[in-house]
């Protein structure tokens, strides 16, 4: 995406053709700062800290993360920890284990000596195929957004709510969520986003800065007012991305998003989920079992002695999802439609499930 007169990706390859760059996201919307990432352990720090977050640019900055590794040693000794210390950073965005298992089918049977060059190749393709993945996802979502706009009879901009970032910030490039808003934005269909702060990370001032530099019209609002704006009429649809979408069409996202479905459904609004293949769990039937990341008092701004419950994440069972947008098209949040869409991932498990690339 463009930033100002340049163009980002949100990882890539240094000059040097062996370390990584990222933008380092605890640093905006105040600055843009690149930061160079040497080892595996600079690439844990980053996942765990937030200096990337996003469910796809996790799995794809894991799969670097592994690369480096093995450049400094590629035993199976190294191997097996680099994975195991990649694995445990966060543990509710299913892309992790799958970027992960994605590598370990790929690279082990590679001899010692080929592992490293390996590894790079693969982390470069997966996130090409993130970019290819959330391209598609903008196509089929520009559909729903363009088709709200015809039933306005094209008489105002489409309101849109979101919630959290799921923006270029949290993929490769273009985003899951917004990738569907910045192309009806370029085709000339008038938008308006209200943009939940999404505390206590409050993500939502990513999204916030990302439309900025795409030009698109945005309103931050607090957490607590979509449900008023739904209410009163000022939303025509709700947009946002996944961490996890089980198989049967229940969807773990950032702390409120169930409440803001509930909204939506209580008020008759379109309650869209942006989610690539490689978010779907095939192995987990249900969002019962999805395992929720809890964060510390410190991200409030409270000290430890504190009794605080910080939960990164919630699920948003399927019946208050209208549909998915993935990037094989528009589906029902069910269990037959999903397995319909994806049947190579349907008979699988995460580690033999979808491509990221979901190509037919």
């Amino acid at each position: 995406m463009r930033v100002g007169d340049r163009w980002y990706r949100t990882i890539w390859p240094g000059d040097d053709g062996w370390s990584v760059m990222i933008i380092d996201q605890t640093a905006l919307p105040a600055a843009l700062t690149v930061r160079r990432l040497t080892d595996v352990d600079q690439v844990a720090e980053a996942i765990v800290t937030m200096r990337v977050r996003g469910a796809p640019l996790i799995g794809v900055t894991a799969a670097y993360g592994v690369a480096l590794a093995l450049r400094s040693d590629p035993g199976n000794a190294a191997f097996d920890s680099a994975i195991r210390l990649l694995a445990g950073t966060r543990p509710t965005a299913v892309n992790l284990r799958w970027a992960l298992d994605r590598v370990e089918a790929e690279i082990r049977a590679h001899p010692p000596e080929g592992r490293a060059a390996a590894a790079y190749r693969l982390a470069a393709a997966m996130a090409d195929d993130d970019v290819e993945v959330c391209r598609r996802i903008g196509e089929y979502g520009e559909g729903l957004i363009r088709e709200r706009w015809e039933s306005l009879g094209r008489s105002r901009p489409v309101q849109i709510l979101t919630h959290c970032n799921a923006g270029w910030l949290a993929t490769v490039d273009w985003g899951t969520a917004l990738a569907p808003i910045y192309r009806a934005h370029d085709a000339g269909i008038p938008v308006h986003v209200w943009v939940d702060e999404t505390r206590p990370r409050n993500q939502g001032l990513l999204t916030e800065w990302e439309l900025g530099c795409h030009g698109v019209p945005r309103t931050v609002v607090t957490d607590n007012a979509g449900g008023h704006l739904m209410r009163t009429g000022r939303v025509d649809l709700c947009l946002v991305g996944t961490d996890r979408t089980t198989r049967n069409g229940d969807v773990a996202n950032k702390i409120g998003t169930y409440l803001k479905a509930l909204a939506a459904f209580d008020n008759g609004v379109p309650f869209y989920v942006a989610a690539p293949s490689s978010s779907i769990d095939w192995s987990l039937a249900d969002g019962g079992a999805v395992p929720i990341e809890e964060r510390t008092g410190r991200e409030l701004g409270l000290s430890d002695d504190i009794p605080v419950m910080n939960p990164a994440f919630d699920v948003t069972p399927a019946r208050l999802v209208t549909k998915l947008v993935t990037e094989r098209g528009v589906v029902a949040a069910s269990a037959p439609d999903l397995a319909a869409l994806f049947p190579e991932g349907s008979r699988g498990s995460v580690a033999s499930g979808p491509s990221s690339t979901g190509r037919s």
